[in-house]
């Protein structure tokens, strides 16, 4: 008996199509968005503008224009080098090592 499962929807894609040499095949090419909050923030109380996911981990953290920057704190801990949007209706992806944008929009 199959599982009723939810059919991913287009903006649960990523856009990869301007890829770098850091696209691995076992990257994810599907997140579910939108997400709900950066997990740093939460254990700070701080505030984001919004929410980035990385493509290595799955870790959500806020953006670069959030007091905070978890995203790229994340990279800089970790050298997980690409993250998505975290944000409904957003499928674009940055790699931070190449300063590149992924997506071909």
């Amino acid at each position: 008996m199959r599982k009723n499962m939810a059919r991913p929807t287009v903006s649960d894609l990523i856009d990869l199509s301007n890829a770098c040499g850091h696209v691995t095949a076992t990257m994810p090419r599907r997140v579910s968005r939108p997400k709900a909050a950066c997990e740093d923030c939460l254990k700070i109380g701080g505030q984001w503008v919004h929410l980035r996911v990385c493509l290595s981990c799955g870790r959500v953290g806020c953006c670069d224009s959030s007091p905070n920057r978890h995203a790229a704190a994340h990279y800089h801990a970790t050298g997980h080098p690409i993250m998505t949007s975290g944000e409904a209706d957003e499928t674009w992806a940055y790699c931070y090592v190449d300063s590149q944008q992924l997506s071909a929009d």
